[in-house]
């Protein structure tokens, strides 16, 4: 068994390695009297196969029907009579189920997550409910403009590997899975040696390192990750500029942009959330200031550093204002990412942007829950240290690495362009 500890947002971390391969992280903090316990699996839409496509976020709901020990609404009942909160999350590349609860009762959280990691039901008539629940989310995904915008530009721009696909999968895969199949998948994926458990807040280490142990510690690790996992096509960037065009029925005219760019955790991947508060992080930032504000030829535009275990996407998303014409506005936007490539920013608008992310840094180690996420996702992904050294990396930031990284990802040629239009109208005689 390993042990280690560092410091994050006043909490001392604490890592520990059980016998049945379970990382655990320890997070001690004694501000308030509250704990988060999060699990995470590594198990998400990037680890599905083309037939079980939606399978990890269909099994996060059924991780709430039943298990041997806690039937349906069980878990949630438990959970607000010992007046905590609960909730799951379902990603591409992982899925995370968390609890928070004062520190007199946190171990009520090991109890549930022990049960279900080994003994979920999956009945089968809560299996066909709980689909229809998840196949009326997908129907409803279907009606939101940006969301079906951004899921065919993320298709052009991962055109063989799973990233292309929605975390909620599609209806055909889902109609057709049963619960063997998600048993299947179950079984391959949630055990100790795939998960990270997260304790957070008002902890001591020893004992809560024994409660782990005791409900925890016993399970089998399960085949490992390597033999578990499909095989996929590699992440690799598409040769060339491409674009597509929706129709919409109604009068908003919807930009989203995406490229390719790099994995969690590298020192691109800090330089591009930069660039990303540079470009829209604020009433001050290059595009919200310019297009918005001051030219008005947009009404909304929002840029995301979106990186992932196997690659990453950038993304750039803009309506159009009224009497601005979808090419001008898609010219402006070009014209403010090539002068970041050409030009090194200013040392007064990079340190503006530093100070930026510095502060939302602060206010996400606020929370035991937030400062758990934290830790988990990077401990899930990569490695659970650089959730505590990308400020740091994002701090040594130069105004000349800035400029190199956009003029080597951000390019036109390295780019999906996605459009939603309005209906073309009929031509009458």
């Amino acid at each position: 068994m390993r042990d280690s500890s560092l410091e994050k947002g006043g909490a001392r971390i604490h890592e520990h390695v059980l016998e049945n391969g379970l990382r655990v992280l320890l997070a001690e903090r004694h501000l308030d009297p509250v704990v988060a316990v999060m699990l995470w699996y590594r198990a998400g839409a990037r680890n599905e196969t083309e037939k079980e496509a939606g399978v990890s976020h269909f099994l996060e709901h059924m991780m709430f029907k039943g298990s041997a020990r806690y039937g349906k609404g069980a878990i949630d009942r438990i959970t607000t009579t010992l007046g905590g909160t609960n909730n799951a999350f379902t990603t591409a590349d992982h899925t995370a189920y968390w609890f928070e609860f004062a520190s007199d009762r946190w171990e009520s959280a090991l109890e549930v997550e022990a049960d279900r990691m080994r003994a979920l039901l999956l009945d089968p008539a809560e299996f066909e409910a709980e689909k229809q629940v998840v196949l009326e989310e997908l129907a409803q995904g279907e009606d939101d403009p940006w969301r079906v915008l951004s899921q065919e530009v993320q298709s052009a721009l991962f055109p063989r590997h799973p990233y292309r696909r929605p975390v909620i999968g599609y209806s055909d895969t889902l109609k057709a899975l049963g619960p063997g199949e998600m048993r299947d998948y179950y079984e391959r994926f949630y055990h100790p040696g795939n998960a990270v458990l997260v304790v957070s807040g008002d902890i001591d280490p020893a004992r809560a390192l024994a409660a782990v142990k005791q409900h925890l510690g016993s399970i089998p690790a399960g085949k490992p990750y390597r033999e578990a996992d499909a095989f996929r096509a590699p992440a690799e960037a598409q040769r060339g500029e491409q674009r597509l065009t929706l129709r919409w029925d109604d009068e908003a005219r919807r930009l989203c942009i995406a490229w390719p760019t790099v994995a969690l955790g590298t020192d691109e991947d800090c330089i591009l959330d930069l660039v990303s508060t540079l470009l829209a992080g604020g009433r001050l930032s290059r595009l919200y200031r310019r297009l918005v504000i001051e030219e008005r030829c947009a009404t909304s535009i929002s840029v995301h550093n979106d990186t992932r275990v196997e690659s990453g996407c950038f993304w750039l998303f803009a309506e159009c204002a009224q009497g601005t014409q979808p090419a001008e506005l898609e010219r402006r936007i070009d014209a403010e990412l090539e002068r970041l490539a050409r030009v090194p920013v200013a040392r007064a608008e990079l340190a503006r942007a530093k100070r930026i992310i510095a502060a939302g840094e602060a206010h996400d180690a606020e929370s035991v829950s937030d400062l758990a996420e934290d830790l988990g996702e990077f401990a899930i992904d990569a490695d659970w240290r650089l959730a505590l050294r990308t400020l740091e990396r994002i701090q040594r930031t130069s105004a000349e690495e800035v400029r190199r990284t956009v003029a080597k990802l951000l390019v036109p040629d390295r780019r999906v362009v996605g459009w939603c239009l309005p209906q073309e109208k009929r031509k009458t005689r």
